[in-house]
């Protein structure tokens, strides 16, 4: 992945920890801000498919993209927060998934 990438993860934390702290409290924040994300992903993809009659479609699957995208970086951030390098945590889980399929 790009630099920016990971360079834009660790100044996240730091606002974040600059701004909000640092304690338990607040790290249970940011791994529950996971669960908000991931249910805009779920708001986009019904809209996408129109599930809501009330409201047709609302979004499209590039909406759901983005949505996802915060998932994923709202996890690398979460996991810099614990103390991690989500770089490494990402290719260690990547390498994971790839032993069990390869």
């Amino acid at each position: 992945m790009d630099d920016m990438i990971w360079d834009s993860v660790r100044v996240s934390r730091g606002w974040l920890d600059a701004t909000n702290g640092v304690g338990d409290a607040e790290l249970t924040c940011r791994i529950l801000k996971l669960t908000e994300e991931a249910g805009e992903v779920a708001g986009a993809w019904i809209g996408a498919l129109g599930q809501n009659p009330r409201k047709g479609v609302t979004h499209t699957r590039d909406d759901v993209a983005a949505e996802l995208a915060d998932v994923a970086f709202t996890a690398l951030v979460a996991i810099e927060s614990l103390g991690f390098e989500a770089r490494s945590a990402l290719a260690q889980c990547a390498a994971k998934v790839r032993s069990r399929i390869a």
